[in-house]
């Protein structure tokens, strides 16, 4: 699939002003199935005309430069994938002003001293907040859940793997959410201000 840059695209042609952007897949290059090359999803997002592409780790996250309206463009990288790599991958873009805004709304500032173990959950609707909120009603001690207005925050003291917490936000928000680690958080914020600030 071809996608060149024009009026319209993601990617902002025609004059259009573009931002800094981060996109998340969720749930791919997990063992064996579900696997997209890092090199194969860059080629993919230039296609789609978006702009100074790059990727972090092998998790699925690209940085890049495109059009503000971030649910088009997460749509047009969700069906590009699709049609691509025969595969359903859900897609959530923000904006680097939106990334900020996450990291310094972060409710659990004492688990930054354990970052791996800290998670924040990236939603692609405000709704799977509101169902995230429900399991404020109970404690989850030692772990710790706090709900901001972008994002959730999950702290996993003794690991996610072992995250009696993680499984019950899972069970109510559902595909709705992707997570990353407070370090990945970090380097996406990192790499998406270095783009913003070469323009």
């Amino acid at each position: 699939m071809s996608a060149p840059t024009e009026r319209g695209s993601p990617g902002g042609g025609g004059g259009q002003r573009t931002v800094s952007c981060v996109a998340l897949l969720q749930g791919i290059n997990v063992g064996r199935a579900r696997r997209i090359a890092m090199s194969a999803l860059r080629d993919l997002l230039e296609e789609l005309g978006l702009r100074e592409v790059r990727t972090l780790l092998n998790s699925g996250n690209a940085v890049f430069r495109g059009r503000p309206d971030v649910a088009t463009t997460a749509s047009a990288i969700r069906a590009a994938i699709e049609a691509r790599f025969g595969l359903c991958v859900p897609v959530i873009v923000l904006t680097a002003e939106q990334l900020n805004a996450i990291v310094a709304e972060n409710g659990l500032p004492q688990a930054t001293d354990d970052p791996s173990r800290l998670l924040v959950a990236f939603v692609s609707t405000r709704s799977a907040l509101d169902r995230a909120r429900a399991l404020l009603a109970q404690s989850w001690a030692p772990e710790v859940l706090a709900v901001g207005s972008q994002a959730a925050y999950v702290w996993c003291v003794n690991g996610v793997a072992e995250s009696t917490l993680m499984r019950a936000f899972a069970r109510v928000v559902g595909d709705a959410a992707t997570t990353r680690n407070w370090p990945t958080v970090l380097k996406l914020q990192a790499a998406a201000g270095a783009s913003q600030q070469a323009t």
